[in-house]
């Protein structure tokens, strides 16, 4: 698939298959991740990559009763954390957990660059992917940092499901942008 393709039909994928993703294949995609620039080309990110089923599920309640506690405002995200078959990683085969390796000024960005493309190299192996925004705030806690390993000068800023799709996933619609011409 060429890179145009992997851009146009990339999708937040929410429905996998069980199958399970081989080492070489999630160390390809963090290949492609280190490949993207970062600010003053710090590199300066890790990649923590879990296939256990148990733990996920164990980091999925905790981020969901963190939610509960913390930043449920949004009667969506509340609804979604308050149901107990809700499992936020979507049941995929491997979450790979981007971090920063100190929090300087451009960790987040760094990071996602790196992100993105792990997100487009996922879809041009055939795989689907989603960034799981409901386990940011948990992995930062020392609960979480501990359950993954995570050294406290770390920040953990993506954390990046992957898997077979067990369905296509939809287009979106996109909302034409605001340009403005200046010169």
């Amino acid at each position: 698939m060429d890179l145009r393709e992997a851009i146009y039909t990339r999708r937040a994928v929410r429905a996998y298959a069980p199958q399970p993703l081989d080492r070489k294949l999630l160390d390809d995609l963090v290949d492609a991740a280190i490949q993207a620039p970062s600010a003053v080309n710090e590199q300066a990110w890790a990649f923590c990559i879990l296939q256990d089923q148990a733990l996920l599920t164990r980091i999925s309640d905790a981020s969901k009763a963190h939610l509960l506690a913390h930043a449920a405002s949004e009667r969506h995200l509340h609804e979604m954390a308050d149901n107990p078959d809700f499992q936020i990683f979507y049941h995929a085969p491997a979450l790979i957990l981007i971090l920063s390796t100190h929090r300087g000024a451009w960790a987040v960005e760094n990071c996602a660059l790196a992100a993105q493309n792990l997100m487009l190299a996922a879809r041009g192996a055939g795989l689907g992917s989603c960034w799981i925004g409901l386990a940011q705030r948990w992995l930062d806690t020392p609960e979480g940092r501990a359950a993954v390993g995570i050294p406290d000068s770390w920040l953990p800023v993506a954390p990046i499901i992957v898997g077979y799709p067990s369905a296509p996933a939809p287009a979106v619609a996109r909302k034409p942008p605001e340009v403005s011409w200046i010169g």
